[in-house]
């Protein structure tokens, strides 16, 4: 164990090949934040929606993610290609959506929109979860908390584009030109993981797993346990995360007096944060606990979303959020590690499938839940109280959070025949 300790401690994080694999999440974040901010508006104005439609609408790509994202994790887990297991869904599916998304404004019909809607929410879903598992592939676990730092600084650089810059194109050139311009962002992403990273050699790639070897039932009591209730905790802050990032350009709009434009560029002042804090957010998890880490985090953000939600001023607003990023930095950057570090090599893509179904399970139940709600009361102020909800059982679950820090054990999956030597 001590030996362990101290070659842990030896290692070190390559930068360089951590912020080229995070092209990947840059292109899927740039991608979902265009499409969170402007699809609920771009659905009111052009066909009248009411909020509870609009809402289902955009649980569609959630609905789709819990079913194909775990699906497609654990396919990436067994492909066997000269590309890799991760890269070739990349590879296929990110051009596809590049162009399904540039056409998203130009739907003139319901029928059109959602044709394009589902198809484009489908093969983001194919692609999400490898695109995520390159990282815990090619990172040591103790160092996947500052790793996943520089992958969610990329992402979040993303959102800044799609934001800030998605703000002031709407402004310059109507709707189509955010979508434009993320899609082929999108499309230079690809390509940069194309020209710079070259996965690992699978060091399972002669060794043939029992299916069961992904089961929650392989693992030890006390760490299925502890999972599971991650898990739930993991479900309940992606329900208070997703209420504001689905309906705050519509909150803005009615409450504030602002445009989809200035939701935006508000958001990315958030997503500022979110990139200046990634990477500390890692180290402090690496230093005093992810769990404690998080839970900081949450008891952080839902305070800071008391005041916007008593006093509607976007200036206020506006500030709360920026604080609100380095919070929801600290719970977002040291989730994923918590759960790589249960899963152990093997069963990466999977257990991050597992980490989709529940994160986007929330993301399922939040829009048409919250856009009733709000139908109900009859005031946008309702997503900060839904989120706040949210944030508290998440922390009472990840009270209960027993696994996933650096120094905590997994248990590896039996392994059904010996790995044969590679020539």
């Amino acid at each position: 164990m001590k030996d362990g300790k101290m070659k842990d401690e030896k290692m070190k994080l390559n930068i360089k090949a951590t912020i080229l694999l995070s092209f990947g999440f840059f292109g899927s974040s740039l991608i979902w934040q265009v499409y969170s901010n402007f699809v609920p508006p771009l659905l009111e104005s052009r066909f009248g929606f009411s909020t509870f439609v609009i809402g289902l609408i955009m649980a569609i790509d959630s609905f789709l993610g819990v079913i194909i994202q775990p699906l497609f994790g654990r396919l990436s887990d067994k492909t066997r290609t000269r590309f890799g297991r991760r890269l070739p869904y990349l590879f296929i599916c990110m051009p596809l959506c590049a162009i399904l998304f540039i056409l998203i404004p130009y739907m003139p019909s319901v029928g059109s929109m959602m044709a394009v809607i589902i198809v484009f929410t489908f093969l983001m879903g194919v692609w999400r979860t490898p695109a995520v598992s390159l990282m815990p592939d090619m990172t040591p676990g103790p160092l996947q908390s500052q790793a996943n730092g520089i992958v969610n600084l990329m992402g979040a650089v993303g959102a800044i584009i799609a934001l800030g810059g998605g703000g002031l194109m709407y402004g310059l050139g109507g709707e189509p030109l955010p979508f434009l311009v993320a899609g082929l962002l999108l499309v230079a992403a690809m390509g940069v993981l194309a020209l710079f990273v070259r996965e690992p050699e699978n060091p399972y790639a002669n060794t043939k797993a029992k299916d069961k070897s992904v089961s929650l039932k392989n693992m030890e009591v006390k760490e299925r346990r502890s999972f599971l209730f991650l898990l739930l905790a993991i479900f309940f802050w992606f329900a208070g995360y997703n209420a504001i990032d689905t309906f705050f350009s519509l909150y803005v709009i009615h409450n504030l007096g602002g445009t989809a434009g200035d939701a935006g560029i508000m958001l990315s002042l958030f997503a500022v944060t979110l990139v200046a804090f990634s990477i500390p957010a890692g180290i402090l998890g690496a230093k005093y606990g992810r769990k404690k880490t998080i839970i900081i985090g949450l008891i952080g953000i839902s305070a800071l979303f008391v005041p916007m939600l008593l006093i509607p001023s976007r200036n206020l607003t506006t500030v709360l959020l920026m604080v609100a990023g380095i919070c929801w930095a600290c719970v977002n950057i040291n989730s994923l590690p918590m759960i790589t570090r249960i899963s152990g090599p093997l069963r990466i893509g999977a257990f991050i499938g597992y980490y989709y179904l529940f994160s986007f399970g929330a993301q399922i139940v939040t829009p048409p839940l919250l856009g009733w709600i709000r139908d109900m009361v009859g005031y946008y102020e309702i997503l900060f109280i839904y989120a706040i909800v949210g944030f508290a059982i998440a922390i009472f679950f990840m009270l209960k959070v027993r696994h996933g820090e650096i120094d905590s054990e997994h248990t590896e999956p039996a392994v059904a025949e010996e790995a044969t030597p590679t020539s």
